[in-house]
């Protein structure tokens, strides 16, 4: 059935005897979404047995839209639990709080919500529950002891055995349904325990190195799946119990003397671990410490805190620590508690270096005295125009390492979010970079809007002084995001007038010039209208007597105008026109060289006279008495022309023609 609620487009269908179908969206020829032909490729239907459906989507995510399912299983085998379906799909989308329905033993319902750009994002989906961390409120060795409290509090320990069949849920393949990834070589193997054939168990905080030895019954560390990885059987037996180190090698896995390296791809997630084993159970005696350990301790701590801060948790990790606790993930070996260092990497070094952290992050020219920071970026575009993304840099002052959080607000998309991430150890005047970018949809219509970007020094230490560690106040981008209708260019204010003639008059030669304004008006809609350019593009006819003094018209913002100045010469005689061909384009500081605009037609016309000699001067050329000033005058005199009433008694009569002899004889002055 199809319906629509809320903006949303609900599709649901039923599928039974097996869920036989290959590909969901086939079977949903009514489905209409932007990116459809995308998301038939990344999602698939994969029968499983006894009628049980599990949905899987591949590949990337679509940050604008969310996607969540409804399903009601029949869940005769453990790793086919909705926890499951929930995981796969959680990986790669941010996806809406799933709802598992009840229905009969042999049916599968699926309900595919689709939700279009606009919409916000759902919050982490392997964040820990709200209140699992209240009491890690301290610093130093009390954070530590309240950390242990917080992840022995409702624990439910695990066996050894049971790990042959948890990790299926715990460390599955993203991208291979049935699979799991090794440790130290990242190989995908099949999950199905094979007696120790195919993959082991490998004790990252090493069996001989901690009480006991483990048995498919033992408990504690022995059987915590935060401390067991899946491994290849001969590269658990080459590491043997080796502690791990150094902190400067880099590359792959591999046995370094008498370390061990884990690789590029794994040392953040064993340092995590070692961190983990050595809080959660202080209690067995264990302790890391740096060069090489003995007893219950395990190390290198130098290398294992460089590693912490180089390899920050993945999704891989971050999913794996809430699948251990979670019981819709693992429903069967759920253990209920976390691991902290995971979660919350900012508190390793206040646990395992100093409370004196020498971080400042900042962004922009500087930063403040508490750290802060501030910077303003702008988007500008006009409406259905495509954006690029902008650059921002994090710097990051003083030597010591420090996770940090980028939060952007629901308006805009960042290269770098959510998920903590850190500036390695030992680097000073270090920084990062992430990209702003608008979501797709943004520049459909015109609008005006502010967004941020918080930036957040994580580091709990309150001992390195101002602006520093804990001390260090949140960094600030704001982002100005203005997407315009066109601009609208116009010889004339409240009107589209494209073309207009000025007359600059009449002037007499030599007399001084003649001036006129000419303005151009940008009469787009005052406030989603683009600031507009006027480009100077051609002039044809008198243009050395009639002249503008056009420069620069830039950047008018809607409802305005600017105004440049014509002049008619008055260096030489005669009737003059000229064409004056302007372009108004939107404005290219703001947008790029203009494709197209108005174009703007001034055309200016102007008589400059020359300038009379006596009376007597009837005709052009004027400034000279000769043949055809007498001629004028005889042809006014005739016609009994004012002009030829030379002494202005209203009377042509022989005194006229004497005072124009008189004026004629006289000459030029």
């Amino acid at each position: 059935m199809l319906g629509i609620a809320h903006g949303y487009k609900y599709i649901k269908y039923k599928y039974s005897n097996g869920c036989c179908a290959t590909n969901l969206l086939d079977q949903m020829p009514d489905l209409t979404h932007p990116d459809n032909a995308k998301i038939r490729q990344k999602t698939r239907l994969i029968p499983m047995n006894k009628a049980v459906c599990r949905v899987c989507w591949f590949g990337q995510s679509y940050p604008n839209r969310h996607l969540a399912f409804a399903y009601s299983l029949s869940t005769h085998r453990p790793e086919h639990t909705v926890g499951t379906i929930r995981s796969v799909l959680r990986r790669v989308i941010r996806m809406k709080p799933f709802k598992v329905t009840s229905s009969s033993p042999f049916s599968c319902t699926i309900l595919l919500l689709l939700a279009t750009a606009g919409t916000t994002i759902a919050a982490d989906p392997f964040d820990p529950p709200a209140n699992y961390y209240n009491g890690a409120t301290g610093t130093g060795s009390t954070l530590k002891s309240q950390l242990t409290s917080a992840m022995s509090s409702g624990h439910i320990q695990r066996a050894y055995g049971d790990y042959r069949v948890m990790s299926r849920q715990i460390d599955e393949d993203p991208n291979v349904i049935g699979n799991i990834l090794l440790v130290y070589n990242g190989a995908s193997v099949s999950a199905v325990w094979d007696q120790g054939s195919t993959w082991n168990r490998e004790h990252v905080w090493p069996q001989s190195r901690q009480p006991g030895s483990a048995s498919n019954s033992s408990r504690s560390n022995l059987g915590d799946p935060h401390a067991l990885r899946p491994c290849n059987p001969s590269i658990n037996s080459s590491r043997s119990n080796k502690p791990f180190g150094t902190a400067s090698t880099t590359g792959s896995f591999g046995n370094l003397g008498t370390y061990y390296f884990p690789g590029d791809v794994d040392k953040g997630d064993i340092a995590r671990s070692l961190f983990y084993s050595d809080t959660r159970w202080t209690s067995l005696g264990l302790s890391l410490v740096n060069g090489f350990p003995s007893g219950n301790q395990m190390g290198d701590l130098n290398a294992l805190l460089a590693w912490h801060y180089l390899d920050a948790p993945d999704t891989f990790e971050r999913r794996r620590n809430h699948a251990v606790s979670d019981v819709a993930y693992n429903p069967f070996f759920y253990t209920n508690n976390r691991n902290a260092f995971v979660d919350h990497p900012e508190f390793v070094w206040s646990i395992y270096v100093d409370q004196s952290n020498d971080s400042t992050l900042w962004v922009g020219g500087a930063s403040n005295a508490d750290g802060s920071s501030a910077m303003t970026v702008e988007f500008n575009a006009l409406v259905g125009d495509s954006l690029g993304s902008v650059p921002i840099t994090i710097n990051k002052d003083g030597s010591d390492g420090t996770y940090y959080t980028v939060t952007p607000s629901a308006g805009i998309e960042t290269s770098v979010w959510g998920n903590p991430n850190a500036f390695p150890m030992n680097t000073p005047n270090d920084s990062s970079q992430f990209n702003i970018s608008l979501p797709a949809g943004a520049t459909d219509t015109a609008s005006i809007s502010v967004e941020q970007v918080v930036i957040d020094n994580l580091d709990v230490t309150t001992q390195g002084g101002a602006g520093n560690g804990d001390n260090d106040g949140d960094d600030i981008v704001t982002i100005q995001i203005n997407i315009f209708n066109p601009s609208d260019g116009s010889l004339a204010s409240g009107s589209n007038l494209h073309e207009i003639t000025i007359d600059l008059g009449i002037i007499a030669l030599g007399t001084g010039d003649a001036l006129q304004n000419i303005e151009f008006f940008n009469i787009a809609e005052l406030t989603t209208g683009a600031p507009m350019d006027v480009q100077f593009i051609s002039s044809v006819g008198d243009t050395a007597e009639l002249t503008t003094d056009f420069s620069s018209v830039t950047s008018i913002p809607a409802q305005s105008s600017q105004t440049i100045q014509a002049t008619l010469s008055d260096a030489a005689f005669g009737a003059f026109a000229a064409t004056y061909t302007f372009k108004a384009v939107n404005d290219e500081s703001l947008f790029g060289t203009a494709a197209s605009g108005d174009d703007l037609i001034v055309n200016l016309i102007g008589e400059v006279t020359g300038a009379t000699c006596g009376a007597a001067d009837f005709a052009a050329p004027f400034g000279v008495l000769d043949f055809f000033d007498i001629s004028a005058f005889l042809s006014a005199f005739s016609s009994q022309d004012p002009a030829a009433d030379m002494n202005g008694d209203m009377v042509f009569d022989f005194f006229d023609i004497s005072a124009f002899l008189s004026a004629f004889t006289t000459g030029c002055p």
